[in-house]
């Protein structure tokens, strides 16, 4: 690796913003001139594993100047994901989990998928521990598959999180017990998590106050909205982002009432407002700053 090459620096930053959740849109601002390609290039060929990586990702979406390709993806996250980058053996095992780019092999998938695990990424061991549960590419194993499950979740895996609350809830695989599963699911519906939400609402020991928000009328929620009731707010921004429960889908009506929510000091509506920044929902452009301000705000209000 070229720790003296002013190129090397550039490009290491470059593949930070891209996997910490840049937009596309950023990162190929940031690298679509030729040169800054050639470069990438020079670097990925001189066995750079965070530009291996980038190259790869960059051919899988057809990014940064590059037509989509599969197989060059794969070609590129593969030499990455030898020279250990964690981030490159978790996407290279999605590329075998869905055959995108090489044949589907699901044994090949969680191999990779471990070793990324092993590297403490959050996804992977949530995969890793699905694929345990379910004896899908590996022995089923479900010991092993609680382990890395709940590494998973907490490293704030919202996926983990909400299947953990479920197994609880259900007794498979680990005794059923509401405390546990109220405490999974609370935590990946504070990541703005909707099934968790959901689910937390039709448990039997849920909170009334929430069970009464998802029972009442539109016109009861809009007037309880009206008058500054901040969950509320948050409830009839989810319905009319959905078109559920007697109201008519509109995204701006659904951003007035959530960014409402947030506003007044919700968590949960901060997180999911970060949520919609972060991947441009309602309609909106992506707008990473805002997503990381919302972001910001939610953790200091926990």
């Amino acid at each position: 690796m070229k720790n003296n090459s002013r190129s090397f620096v550039f490009i290491h930053l470059i593949v930070l913003l891209f996997c910490a959740g840049a937009t596309p849109v950023l990162a190929a601002t940031k690298v679509a001139t030729p040169h800054a390609l050639r470069v990438l290039q020079h670097e990925a060929e001189e066995d750079d594993a965070d530009a291996q990586l980038l190259y790869g990702l960059a051919y899988l979406e057809g990014r940064n100047g590059l037509e989509p390709d599969a197989k060059k993806a794969v070609y590129w996250l593969r030499r990455s994901a030898r020279l250990g980058n964690a981030y490159a053996q978790l996407m290279l095992g999605k590329a075998y989990a869905e055959g995108r780019g090489v044949a589907k092999d699901l044994n090949h998938a969680v191999k990779w998928w471990q070793d990324s695990a092993e590297k403490a990424n959050a996804e992977a061991q949530f995969l890793l521990g699905r694929a345990l549960l379910q004896g899908q590419g590996i022995a089923k194993d479900t010991k092993k598959a609680l382990f890395w499950l709940e590494k998973a979740a907490r490293q704030n895996n919202s996926d983990a999180q909400f299947l953990l609350g479920k197994l609880h809830l259900e007794g498979y695989a680990v005794p059923k017990d509401e405390t546990i599963a109220q405490s999974w699911l609370k935590r990946a519906a504070a990541l703005g998590y909707r099934e968790a939400v959901d689910l937390l609402a039709l448990m039997k020991d849920s909170v009334d106050f929430t069970l009464k928000l998802y029972q009442q009328s539109a016109d009861k929620l809009k007037a309880r909205a009206e008058d500054g009731d901040a969950q509320a707010e948050y409830e009839l921004g989810l319905r009319y982002e959905s078109g559920a429960w007697d109201v008519l889908q509109d995204n701006a009506k659904a951003l007035k009432w959530i960014t409402k929510s947030a506003e007044a000091g919700n968590p949960i509506a901060m997180q999911t407002l970060a949520h919609i920044y972060r991947h441009g929902d309602l309609g909106l452009a992506v707008d990473i700053e805002k997503a990381r301000s919302w972001e910001k705000k939610a953790a200091l209000s926990k």
